[in-house]
């Protein structure tokens, strides 16, 4: 027969397992818990260096840096530079690159006709083919008018980033495709090459080189400036908004209109 006493000590016995069990169970999920928060940490802080690492001319990655940030500190006067005209980025987008439409044994010129002056290039279709295509392609569409250039650096690297209609660094036309021209390529002043986020992430963003550049072959280069240099040396003289070295330009640099022609 069980004594009372003995049944209180039973009783007090499986209310302490069961609050053992609670602990335990809690202890678990807590535990499971932080795992998860710190992953999805880790997540972020490697996104974080990945943007930082991923490449000197980055396009098409969300959450960049705050050097391509979108300006908001007031204009100031630039040699050259007037206000753009009137217009808004159509914000075009495409889900495949689109079809093959020049001839790559043809010659093409660029004419990019910014608020700081006009700059006009030739194309290379011969050996960048499919970049030369999608830059035709998109300026016919009327896709680069009315986008500004985001990006200006003027230590080590001399370029202007151009053609992201968002101007911010992270706008595509929704399509991207392979590297060209890259075995050798180097980047004189004078150059006309592509953005990426990494290897065969092509999309519109490209970038002009105004001061002899020393780049690693990631970034295909697809035409040549022959006439406006003097239009980005006056945009890198004017610096970069809050002095530093990389980040939106002081000039207001946006492309009133973009037209590629062949012959």
């Amino acid at each position: 027969m069980v004594t009372s006493e003995q049944r209180r000590r039973q009783l007090a016995r499986e209310k302490y397992e069961r609050q053992m069990e609670r602990r335990a169970e809690a202890a678990k999920k807590r535990k499971q818990r932080n795992a998860i928060v710190g992953g999805s940490l880790a997540v972020v802080l490697l996104g974080v260096v990945g943007a930082a690492a991923g490449g000197v001319f980055s396009s098409d990655d969300k959450g960049k840096s705050s050097a391509q940030a979108a300006p908001t500190a007031a204009v100031t006067p630039v040699k050259g530079c007037t206000a753009p005209a009137a217009g808004q980025p159509n914000g075009k987008q495409w889900q495949t690159e689109p079809a093959m439409s020049i001839d790559t044994k043809a010659a093409y010129t660029a004419t990019l006709d910014t608020s700081c002056g006009k700059i006009t290039a030739t194309l290379d279709a011969a050996k960048a083919p499919h970049t030369v295509n999608s830059f035709s392609f998109l300026s016919g569409e009327q896709y680069f008018d009315h986008t500004k250039c985001h990006r200006l650096t003027t230590e080590n690297i001399y370029v202007l980033q151009c053609g992201d209609p968002q101007g911010t660094g992270t706008g595509s036309p929704g399509y991207k495709f392979a590297d060209e021209n890259l075995t050798g390529a180097t980047y004189p002043a004078g150059t006309l090459a592509m953005a990426n986020s990494g290897p065969n992430t092509n999309g519109s963003q490209f970038f002009i080189v105004y001061k002899d550049t020393q780049l690693p072959p990631s970034y295909t280069p697809f035409g040549k400036i022959t006439g406006g240099l003097d239009v980005l040396q006056n945009i890198a003289a004017g610096g970069v908004q809050g002095g530093g070295p990389d980040g939106p330009p002081v000039a207001n640099v946006v492309l009133n209109a973009v037209t590629t022609a062949k012959g």
